[in-house]
């Protein structure tokens, strides 16, 4: 007799939108790729539909939030996935865009292909390096997590040195993949919802829609005020919330990143009106911590995790890089690592950030480091005889003080000191001399030296 009970099917999760998957954490969330594969891992996966993402980059200098925004929106046109930049310069910002390696003239597919044949060459040679036998089957220390492979369509692998084609972006525009929508200096936040609102309105199911704001707040936006930015946010998400195949990516301007612009707790408050929130605080404002982290280009805080239909993000049982993970735990981690990002010539990634060598691993250490040779100059100083620094300073005033140690009561003798002592069998024994006094001798200036 057959059961009459059948498994629970989500046959209305069958067809996903292309360049999506389900969450690892539950099977009603949908994510995408940000286009980075070690920020995919901070979020848990990737970056939920109906959910927004907010990067505050303070530094002045760079334009690390704007790259991350690139990455967005190559990672949606590659994809077939709706894009929307919303941006003074839209178009503009889409020509600056980067692309895959390979897939434009100014790369041709054999300089790639033969910088490919030379990094495999390298890392083979890496490979045959002769090392103890009981570290072989040892696995590789790794600060970030692996790319994935081209065929994966979820995240792509682009390089900076690439620009979108010509080609891919008028086709984009003419299938209104790619949809620009200029920001008005006389309007406010409302009017940008509102365009967002009628976009999603018309828009189908079967296609991810990816809205990219590269500059929350520039000149081009107008005198925004705190009050006014944080309303956006809000309404955004809340939009966002209503639209299931929707998500978003913004960066703030620069001088609204940090707590000077928006009062005490404005850092805060982004991270809680935004459904996840990193910051990336560049070294290039602070020469002391470049020289402490080369191989580094910033920091990177999390304010907030993604966390649709769960109580707890998905990062935190799913992260390799935050190491919360199980598979972290098992392997002697203990709390969240520190975070970090460089930007190489070909891509930018995030990982953890460890201390390095004393001096830099590059320095040749011939000579003891300086804190080593005070140290040891304080050890001689502290252990030397008092009567070699007395010495060393006649010139100042002595005074020697006698210093009586307590010892053992002795027998009182009648014989006198120095004078033989006639044993049991008569003959003559000198008898043991007495120890002088033991004296002390300091400084008048210095009363903390003594010389025993």
């Amino acid at each position: 007799m057959m059961s009459s009970f059948k498994r629970k099917t989500l046959s209305g999760r069958a067809n996903l939108p292309q360049g999506t998957r389900l969450s690892p954490v539950s099977t009603s969330t949908v994510i995408t790729s940000t286009g980075i594969p070690s920020l995919d891992d901070i979020l848990g996966g990737g970056l939920p539909l109906s959910c927004s993402l907010a990067v505050l980059a303070p530094d002045h200098h760079s334009a690390y939030g704007e790259l991350v925004q690139k990455y967005f929106v190559a990672q949606g046109l590659a994809s077939g996935q709706k894009v929307c930049i919303i941006h003074d310069e839209p178009l503009r910002f889409a020509r600056e865009g980067i692309w895959m390696a390979g897939n434009t003239p100014s790369t041709p597919a054999q300089a790639s292909t033969a910088e490919d044949a030379d990094d495999e060459k390298a890392s083979q040679h890496d490979d045959k390096i002769k090392i103890a036998w009981r570290y072989e089957q040892m696995k590789k220390f790794q600060t970030t997590v692996s790319s994935n492979s081209l065929n994966d369509d979820l995240c792509m692998s682009f390089d900076l040195t690439c620009r979108i084609p010509a080609t891919a972006l008028d086709a984009a525009r003419q299938s209104a993949q790619l949809i620009p929508i200029d920001v008005d200096i006389f309007e406010d936040g409302t009017g940008v919802i509102e365009q967002i609102e009628e976009l999603l309105s018309n828009g189908t199911d079967a296609h991810a829609v990816r809205i990219c704001i590269p500059a929350l707040g520039s000149p081009h936006w107008g005198d925004m005020q705190p009050p006014t930015v944080l309303t956006l946010l809000h309404s955004l998400r809340r939009l966002l919330h209503r639209h299931p195949n929707a998500c978003a990516s913004l960066s703030l301007a620069p001088h609204m990143c940090t707590d000077t612009w928006g009062g005490p707790g404005w850092v805060q408050k982004v991270g809680w009106l935004t459904d996840a929130a990193i910051s990336m605080s560049a070294f290039g404002a602070n020469p002391s911590l470049s020289s402490l982290f080369p191989s580094h280009h910033g920091i990177v805080q999390i304010l907030t995790l993604p966390a649709p239909h769960t109580i707890l993000p998905a990062s935190d049982k799913y992260s390799t890089l935050r190491g919360l993970s199980s598979a972290a735990g098992s392997m002697g981690g203990s709390g969240e690592n520190n975070l970090a990002f460089k930007c190489m010539r070909k891509r930018l990634i995030f990982e953890t950030i460890h201390l390095d060598l004393e001096g830099g691993v590059t320095e040749r250490r011939t000579t003891p480091s300086s804190n080593a040779m005070a140290l040891d100059g304080n050890m001689v100083h502290e252990t030397m005889p008092a009567a070699v620094l007395a010495t060393e300073g006649r010139k100042g005033s002595l005074a020697t003080v006698e210093v009586e140690f307590e010892r053992s009561k002795e027998v009182v003798s009648d014989t006198p000191t120095g004078r033989a002592i006639p044993d049991a069998g008569g003959s003559l024994v000198p008898a043991k001399p007495k120890k002088p006094k033991k004296k002390v001798a300091f400084r008048s200036e210095r009363p903390d030296l003594y010389d025993f």
